[in-house]
């Protein structure tokens, strides 16, 4: 079943504006009024709280935290704690699952794939690990690094919230928490790997394409919607 799904590139915005712009959108997938959608964009910097998040794996208070221009918010999405900040590009896909793709796992290892299949066009090895969530390169010597997140909301099969890729992204931020809770693994970037600047409009197009090839989808670039506040948070699958 192919898909038509409006991008939109919203380029640098803050993490609350973006929860509450999905809020809207989400609501109105649900309604109908809208068609499938997917944000890219860039964050401010920001440390977030999924549903499954302790806090003691963030390691300043807020108030250190503010005052190194680092926001601290509850996502509502699944997962732990994580850091969100400018040379990240983050995709918000607001899709309905319904009625073939109505399968949460699947919608994650979809995302996963996305992600592994963009760092194969950086010719980056990426993988899955066996229990956790996200995209990783592997190696005996340098270890195990996360090089894409992946926390997600479904509401009445419709989605929010999503994936975060590092392609310059300033790495030592993560040092602020304990990344999803894992202690003995590291993360890493698209610079690292590659030891050069990778422009961050380019690793969008790869995303996209590689995003409608797994989902079936054509995409096309439009404008946001005008769209009313949103009602009520709906129960997550």
């Amino acid at each position: 079943m192919r898909r038509q799904v409006r991008v939109h590139r919203l380029g640098r915005i803050r993490y609350d504006e973006a929860h509450q712009l999905q809020q809207r959108l989400q609501e109105a997938r649900i309604a109908g009024t809208i068609p499938d959608t997917l944000l890219l964009l860039e964050h401010d910097p920001v440390i977030t709280l999924g549903r499954g998040a302790k806090i003691g794996n963030v390691l300043l208070a807020k108030e250190m935290l503010a005052a190194r221009g680092i926001d601290l918010h509850e996502a509502g999405r699944g997962g732990d704690v994580t850091y969100h900040g400018p040379g990240q590009l983050v995709g918000y896909p607001i899709i309905d699952l319904a009625p073939d793709r109505q399968d949460v796992r699947r919608y994650v290892r979809d995302l996963e794939q996305m992600m592994i299949d963009v760092c194969g066009d950086y010719a980056l090895r990426a993988e899955r690990i066996d229990g956790l969530n996200g995209t990783w390169l592997r190696d005996p010597e340098l270890g195990d690094r996360k090089v894409g997140a992946i926390g997600v909301r479904i509401s009445r099969w419709v989605t929010m919230h999503g994936f975060a890729l590092n392609v310059t992204t300033d790495l030592s931020h993560f040092a602020l928490i304990v990344p999803c809770g894992i202690r003995d693994k590291g993360v890493t970037s698209f610079e690292r790997e590659l030891d050069r600047r990778v422009p961050i409009d380019e690793v969008m197009d790869t995303v996209e394409r590689r995003f409608a090839a797994i989902f079936d989808a054509d995409l096309e670039h439009a404008p946001l919607p005008s769209l009313p506040a949103p009602v009520v948070a709906h129960d997550t699958i």
